[in-house]
This record gives C-alpha cells, structure tokens and sequence, in this order.
C-alpha cells in the first residue's frame, strides 16, 4: 500500500449465488479517474475500479511496480472500488490497471489509465502560426515552445471536446524547443481555445505547468472595419506615440487590432459614433518591435468566437 493512499472500499459481494456459479474468466473491469486524469500537482484524486456484482476483491497495480498497491476483501455490496490519493506528487504519476476476483478467478485486467501530475516545470508558451486569427474552415498551426530541454509536448483543447494530443520537441537555434502542432478546418461552431505542457523522455506522465491559454479567433463573417494611424506612417520612431483606430459602419460591440507575426491580440471595446463604431490603441512609444502590419476585426459580442473579415492591413 503506497503511503497516503486511502482505500475507500464500495466492494462487490452478490447474495445471488447465480454469478458464482459462472464459468470462465469474469468480465474486464473498466478503470477511470474523478475529477479527471489530468492532476494540477497537490490536488485530490480518485482511482475508480468496476467490475461485477460477484467481486470478492479488487486488486489495482502501477505498472512498472512489483507492489500491488491494493488487495482487499469487500466491505459491502457493490461493484465498484475506490482508491484516494488525498495529495498528487509526481511518484504517483504512472499507468495503472485493476483486476477483480470472483468465486471462478481473477478477471483480466483492465484497460491502462495514464494518470498524469502537471506543475513540475515551468510552462511553455503557446502561439499560433501565422496569426490566431483564422478565416472559417481555414488550417493553422500551433508552435508550443520552451527554453527549458523538454523531449515532448502536449496540446489540449479546453471544454466538452478535451483532446490531447503529444508530439516530440524540435531543438531549435538559440536552445529553444517546439512541438508544431496542425489544427483544420476551423468553425465557429465551437470555441477553440487550446493549452500546452512540457514532459521530460523518462517521465511522460510528469508535466509541466499549463501554458497561458489560447483561443483562436474565426474571421470572415460581418463587414470588415477601417483602420487607422494616427499620427502617419514612420517618422522619428522614438519620438511619438502610434495611435490606431478601427472604425467601422456597423456598430460593433468589440473590436481587436492585430499585428501579423504576434502570438495574440488585444480586446478593445467598441464605441458608437456617427454612423457607426469605433476602437483605438496606442502602441507607443513606437520601437523597432513594434513594426508590422495590422489588422483590424469587429464583434457583434453575442458570439466572442466570431469575427468580422479582416479590414485593409496597415503597415508600419
């Protein structure tokens, strides 16, 4: 029994003589983890085992362990087992598997559970190439990068769809590592809203903390707007604040002035004017870094997914 572990026993022992007399090996068992797989560092988790109603005892193995971590008699009717881990640290991270006995044997085991600890490492960034910006049904491609020697990555996709996907890290000039990850046929049906961690070769299950989350943005749906600079195109680079404004005829509830190259974009709130709305952000005082080109987009608000065309690119 690992230290810490509490055995919540909700054991399987059928007064239905009927299941006993079953012959062959008894169903596999199904194993999962509540709240979740997943398991920010410090955090309670709970390993569920269910077999049948005949179970006698449940038996749950780490893989990659000789010790079996629990093996014990039922404490009541039922067909589930439960196993606590009341503080997730990475010893804990690993695959298992449960089994359960019967009166005709053991059943086989069941399917693996990856149980995965994150907030062992710093985290990565998360970027979308070229822009989070996408016009509906176009492809992009997310770049979740490090300093830090990381062998893989992970990307995950936040809300009922919770897909994970792993990919080994390129070393790039400079030390930095990435993962490229291809993400298609983007709609504004959902929300796209994506994370990232980093993991070392000899301990996949062990995670870096998340990325700052990133949420792309689908284009090409209502009117483009206007954008403007203010005061003008290049002069003295360091000696004046850069004022641009997106202008629109629709009233737009929210605007977003995006540089092309950049990982994100500011949210701005649309205010009316003459015959329409408007948003503007200075960028000063302007430097080399800020050098580009812009973009404008407006948001009727009802749908924070859901953008208009781009308006024309401003270059600096």
């Amino acid at each position: 029994m690992m230290p810490t572990l509490t055995a919540l026993l909700c054991l399987g022992l059928s007064v239905d003589l009927r299941t006993h007399v079953q012959a062959g090996t008894p169903p596999k068992p199904t194993i999962w983890a509540e709240p979740g797989s997943v398991v920010p560092q410090g955090s309670p988790v709970t390993i569920w085992c269910q077999g049948t109603l005949g179970a006698q005892w449940y038996r749950l193995e780490k893989e990659g362990s000789s010790v079996i971590l629990d093996t014990q008699s039922p404490l009541g009717p039922g067909n589930k087992a439960t196993l606590s881990i009341q503080t997730m640290i990475e010893r804990y991270a690993g695959t298992y598997r449960c089994s359960y006995h019967t009166p005709t044997g053991w059943s086989e085991r069941s399917d693996p559970l990856e149980l995965v600890v994150t907030g062992a490492y710093k985290k990565p960034r998360l970027s979308a190439l070229p822009s989070p910006v996408v016009t509906s049904g176009g492809n992009i491609t997310l770049q979740c990068h490090s300093r830090q020697g990381f062998s893989g990555y992970v990307l995950t996709e936040d809300g009922e769809y919770k897909l994970s996907r792993a990919m080994d890290a390129q070393r790039l000039p400079g030390g930095q590592h990435q993962a490229l990850f291809p993400v298609g046929a983007v709609t504004p049906s959902r929300r796209w809203t994506f994370r990232c961690y980093g993991y070392l070769r000899n301990s996949p299950q062990v995670w870096s903390e998340p990325s700052n989350p990133l949420e792309l943005l689908v284009s090409g749906f209502y009117r483009k707007p206007s954008l403007l600079a203010q005061p003008g195109p290049r002069t003295n680079l360091e000696e004046y604040v850069m004022t641009l404004q997106c202008c629109s005829e629709t009233v737009y509830e929210s605007f977003i002035i995006h540089r092309d190259g950049a990982s994100g974009a500011p949210g701005l709130s649309g205010q009316l004017r003459a015959g329409g709305s408007y948003a503007s952000i200075s960028t000063g005082p302007v430097a080399a870094a800020l050098l580009g080109t812009y973009r404008g987009f407006g948001s009727l608000g009802h749908d924070p997914n859901v953008w208009s065309a781009p308006g024309a690119p401003w270059t600096s």
